[in-house]
């Protein structure tokens, strides 16, 4: 058996970035071939990876977006712990994942996503760059959604990586609708109209404003058109505050989001607001 000596052990280490132990029993293992001692890595790593992730929650992690030749998209990549979310490999994992997304055919299944190659890590498919960076962090990943969308699109990923939002756009700048994609981040539209917001919801809401109209001593007398357009009022109010067109504009507060979309030559056909976790 070649001997394996405490040099090739700290040299194999700085390659991989594994603790010592580890290196020194696949070196062993491989009898000092380093290509073989790196597959009895990642093949230990795999399994042990697939062994945590029946055990682990995943709460933290990362959004990414990606642009490029009229495409958009936007992923969602979880791990265990804050700081393997700010960690520079797990965004770059998170950002090639995007990438993969935009720039490749429709993939329904993760396994096929991350069975792509990767943009930045030669030689390794995504799925081996997830098990390379599992190996060196010991942390759990897991890749939960992935969309992209072609044409228009304005954008916007708050700062901390865990609040992501597209404009979907038929007419305009991509530029101008960044603002809307900020307000869409701080007010939470349920739909862009009345028309995206469930039906139920509206005739719950209707029919909750009828009771406090008819039990109010001070609109129980009033004709029945009267009351009819006073609940009419009510639930126009209630929609402006679901409804993104009809928002007042955080930016501007003498204009609904309809509005500024106008003023800006803007035509929204829908958006996509995207929560780390939710």
């Amino acid at each position: 058996m070649a001997e394996i000596t405490a040099a090739a052990v700290k040299a194999f280490r700085e390659k991989t970035g594994l603790p010592m132990m580890d290196c020194k029993r696949a070196l062993t293992e491989a009898e000092g071939n380093e290509d073989l001692a790196m597959e009895i890595l990642r093949k230990k790593g795999l399994a042990k990876m697939a062994e945590k992730m029946q055990e682990r929650d995943t709460e933290e992690g990362t959004l990414a977006i990606y642009k490029a030749d009229g495409v958009t998209a936007i992923v969602e990549v979880l791990c265990e712990s804050a700081p393997v979310a700010s960690n520079p490999d797990f965004l770059q994992l998170a950002n090639d994942i995007a990438e993969v997304v935009a720039k490749s055919e429709e993939f329904t299944k993760v396994e096929d996503l991350m069975a792509q190659p990767s943009p930045s890590k030669a030689g390794l498919t995504l799925q081996g760059q997830l098990e390379e960076l599992f190996n060196r962090i010991r942390e759990v990943f897991r890749v939960t959604r992935f969309q992209k969308y072609t044409g228009k699109v304005a954008s916007y990923l708050h700062h901390d990586k865990k609040v992501g939002v597209l404009l979907l756009l038929e007419e305009g700048c991509e530029d101008a609708g960044r603002d809307i994609c900020m307000h869409i981040a701080a007010m939470r539209p349920e739909g862009l109209s009345e028309t995206d917001i469930d039906s139920t919801i509206i005739e719950n809401e209707r029919r909750v404003q009828k009771e406090l109209l008819d039990a109010d001593p001070a609109n129980a007398k009033k004709p029945e058109n009267i009351k009819e357009k006073i609940l009419n009022g009510r639930m126009a109010a209630f929609l402006a505050q679901k409804c993104l067109l009809s928002q007042e504009f955080v930016k501007d507060s003498s204009k609904t989001v309809g509005q500024y979309a106008k003023d800006a030559g803007l035509k929204i056909t829908g958006f996509v607001h995207w929560i780390l976790g939710k």
